[in-house]
């Protein structure tokens, strides 16, 4: 037979272990918890990047190579340039901004080139290359939205 003493020794061993595996279930949640956020925060900062990455490729400047030489689509105005570096329909645009030869919206442009003006969505593509120009130092953006030449 086995004594009131060795009993003991097993029930108090018994609430030794129960006790552990409460904090042990206590910090495997913990840690699942942990986990979980970590997998959250990692999609989050993937969306952030892929989307900074976008503006950033979208905001870059176009380029093609010429003679070997990565070249600036739309170059910026200097000394060393005339608009003849400038592809066609930009060399448009700014010819069409100098015709007005005052402040001229978005619209005005597109009503020269022949846009459906009407319709928001054909502007924005032009809106762009505007702003594109100004960025370049061919035009200036005015605080009013509208676009002059530069002298």
């Amino acid at each position: 037979m086995v004594g009131p003493e060795v009993l003991e020794r097993i029930a108090a061993r018994r609430a030794e272990l129960d006790e552990l595996e409460e904090q042990l279930v206590k910090q495997l949640d913990e840690v699942k918890a942990e986990r979980d956020e970590l997998a959250v925060a990692e999609r989050v900062l993937t969306r952030m990047s892929e989307r900074t990455a976008g503006e950033r490729d979208a905001v870059a400047p176009a380029s093609a190579q010429v003679g070997g030489r990565a070249m600036l689509l739309v170059p910026h105005r200097g000394d060393s340039v005339d608009e003849t570096a400038l592809p066609d329909d930009y060399r448009r645009i700014l010819a069409i901004v100098r015709a007005v030869g005052g402040p001229v919206q978005v619209r005005a442009v597109g009503e020269e080139l022949g846009l459906q003006v009407e319709v928001r969505g054909k502007l924005e593509p032009l809106r762009a290359k505007l702003v594109k120009l100004a960025d370049r130092g061919w035009l200036h953006k005015r605080g009013d939205g509208k676009f002059t030449a530069r002298l």
